[in-house]
């Protein structure tokens, strides 16, 4: 059963840590700290203990053999649609792209370079779901980019992997996948192991033991984000469909307990029948269990006087996923500041990002939205900053740099100007 609330309790709903560590922690930092000691050894031995499968530095790579075998076991129109779907994801991310961007002026030349990582590592979950689709997503936008090499890994629990996991890698040209996951695979990407390379860049979604291990490397390796379990939030009005709603609602708490899903209405009525709606297509899903404690937990419908102040509690809230589900969408959207990915419309429900349209769907949660984007290709270049000033222009400025310099009690970088200026 959904709870209801007004929008004075609203900030019950956004006191939640979707981030809670307390546990993990010191679990997080042993096994990093032993995979960056011990390499392989400790990579497999966590392997062997948390997926129940031992690997060698051989069998830890996935065979031609077991590739060819995994696209054998694709459906020939489920190939298709990925492809399909590759293919937006690629073209809406060569939208991403910058180029270099130098400029010369009287003598003074500024500006900055794009280029890529040279190695990246993609993570793909692989224990309560597969997620063939976050292979697209993280690996599209690495190859738009002109990443060197991109390599993944993914758990194989009792030794089985996902076939449209492995065919997903493979559509994207990955040509290494290791059969490695969790806290150990996240640290055998940051600080490389006798199989598996060290990698500039980590991105792709996991369990809290991923995310906490993400953030452990952080500093020695670049990451994406640190994301917490799934979220929606929907602003609809007395247009909104509620069975369109109970559906999208439940589309983000079938992941997992923890899951986010929330309704913000100015109308009893969608309200009142949108968790009638709920409870009628939980009882009808294969996750319902998962589903129905993530509802209960963390799910909730606020009554709102107007779409105004809808929205401004959805800006509090700076949800992962937020549908705008009413009349007339594009006037509302000025209006949003924080989200990571923003669905206009009856007919955009957020399964449509996941799979289809071409961005994201790796998205910060958690409040995040209030400082991070979605994935995308500036994840996987840097910018190098280019400076160049002719004699003429040092001099006209050398001066200021000195006192400013000086002002600091960087005697040694003042004189590294005055110097050139021959006093």
């Amino acid at each position: 059963m959904i709870k209801f609330y007004n929008k004075n309790d609203v900030e019950k709903l956004l006191r939640r840590s979707q981030l809670d560590v307390e546990g993990v922690n010191e679990a997080v930092k042993k096994i990093v700290a032993d995979v960056r000691r011990d390499g392989d050894k400790a990579l497999f031995d966590y392997t062997e203990k948390f997926d129940r499968i031992k690997l060698t530095s051989i069998t830890a790579t996935v065979s031609d053999e077991e590739k060819a075998a995994a696209y054998k076991a694709v459906p020939a129109e489920t190939l298709a649609a990925l492809r399909r779907a590759r293919d937006n994801i690629l073209a809406f991310h060569k939208r991403q792209m910058r180029k270099d961007n130098v400029v010369t002026t009287d003598g003074k030349t500024t500006g900055y370079l794009i280029r890529p990582v040279g190695r990246a590592g993609i993570y793909v979950p692989g224990g309560k779901a597969a997620y063939p689709s976050s292979v697209l997503m993280c690996a599209c936008p690495a190859v738009v980019a002109g990443v060197g090499e991109i390599v993944m890994t993914t758990p194989a629990p009792d030794g089985r992997l996902n076939p449209l996991t492995v065919v997903a890698a493979a559509e994207c040209g990955i040509k290494r996948i290791f059969k490695v996951g969790g806290a150990q695979a996240v640290a055998a990407l940051a600080f490389g192991t006798e199989s598996i390379p060290r990698v500039d860049v980590i991105s792709g979604p996991g369990n809290i033991y991923v995310a906490v291990a993400k953030r452990e490397v952080f500093g020695n390796v670049g990451i994406d984000m640190i994301a917490g379990p799934s979220e929606i939030l929907i602003v609809a009005d007395d247009s909104a469909n509620p069975v369109y709603l109970a559906a999208d609602m439940l589309s983000q708490a079938e992941h997992d307990e923890l899951a986010t899903s929330i309704l913000i209405t100015d109308s009893r009525e969608i309200a009142e029948k949108t968790a009638v709606e709920l409870d009628k297509q939980l009882s009808l899903l294969p996750r319902n269990e998962i589903a129905g404690k993530a509802i209960s937990d963390y799910g909730g419908v606020v009554l709102t006087d107007s779409l105004n102040e809808a929205i401004d509690i959805a800006n509090r809230v700076a949800p992962e996923h937020f549908e705008l589900c009413v009349r007339n969408p594009e006037k509302l959207l000025p209006e949003i500041r924080n989200a990571g990915a923003v669905f206009l419309g009856h007919y955009s429900p957020e399964p449509l990002g996941d799979y289809y349209a071409g961005p994201n769907h790796v998205l910060p949660t958690s409040g995040t939205a209030r400082f991070f984007s979605a994935l995308g290709v500036d994840n996987y270049v840097k910018k190098i900053s280019v400076i160049r000033y002719e004699k003429e222009s040092l001099m006209a400025a050398a001066d200021d740099i000195i006192l400013l310099a000086e002002t600091e009690g960087l005697n040694a970088h003042a004189n590294s100007v005055r110097v050139r200026k021959g006093v």
